[in-house]
């Protein structure tokens, strides 16, 4: 699935990427500027800059504490969505593995054009119904229309 109604805020260098990474980690990045694009901007950078940091195990975590450090609440309904982050991961490093070597904003800018960076992508795996759900959003949930594609596949 491709979202057409959407033109993503590319990355102008590698500053502004470790900026949000940065900022997301020591919980200093402002509210607005924590978009779809900065989420998929700080993965990138922490996958690619940071190996003390497992995304997978670790993000959960540093999200959630970053969304209450900015006035935000992790409940049932808002906040910290645990299948999403856990499918934007796989994407970022399906890009990465495909994309190779490149500079990270040609990394970044070329996964935020790309299918996976797209917000509906995983849409692609998931009915709407189970992927808003509140299990999904507290837990991870397998998807229920397609497997999400590995690295390995990439």
């Amino acid at each position: 699935m491709t979202n057409t109604q959407h033109e993503p805020r590319l990355f102008a260098d590698e500053a502004a990427i470790r900026r949000v990474g940065e900022g997301l980690i020591a919980r200093t990045l402002p509210r607005e500027d924590w978009t779809h694009e900065a989420h998929l901007a700080a993965c990138a950078w922490i996958v690619r800059m940071r190996p003390d940091i497992a995304p997978e195990r670790d993000l959960p975590a540093i999200i959630a504490a970053y969304n209450e450090a900015v006035g935000g609440v992790n409940d049932d309904a808002q906040g910290y969505h645990e299948t999403i982050t856990q499918c934007f991961i796989r994407a970022v490093r399906l890009h990465l593995a495909r994309a190779g070597q490149a500079d990270l904003p040609t990394l970044v800018n070329g996964l935020l054009a790309a299918p996976e960076g797209q917000r509906d992508w995983p849409l692609g795996f998931y009915s709407r119904a189970l992927l808003f759900s509140v299990a999904a959003r507290r837990g991870w949930v397998e998807p229920d229309l397609a497997p999400l594609p590995t690295v390995m596949e990439a």
